[in-house]
């Protein structure tokens, strides 16, 4: 019963988030305040879909910023943190002779 009792009020327990909500705006705008307010800037992006583009915003410090932009003008704001870190992609050895 106590195990039930444990597992049942660690389910109500969540982690602080600073992101709270996502936040959307028009894309302009979205650019103005990941540049000028919080000092990152675009350092990747890929397709999602044919009306999505996920971007990495990122700053020296290590904060960042990931945003969904849609081919309409929207913005959001998904998630935000710290202690980014880049890691170079390993490159995949060349096959030798005969292998």
């Amino acid at each position: 019963m106590a195990l039930i009792v444990a597992l049942g009020a660690g389910a109500s327990v969540r982690a602080a988030s600073p992101l709270a909500e996502v936040i959307c705006e028009p894309t302009d705008k979205m650019h103005d305040r990941l540049e000028r307010r919080m000092r990152l800037s675009r350092t990747a992006s890929g397709i999602r879909d044919q009306d999505q583009v996920i971007e990495l915003w990122s700053a020296q410090n290590g904060a960042w910023a990931l945003v969904a932009t849609y081919a309409t003008g929207i913005s959001c704001l998904l998630a935000m943190g710290e202690n980014w870190q880049t890691f170079m992609p390993k490159v995949a050895a060349e096959p030798g002779p005969g292998g």
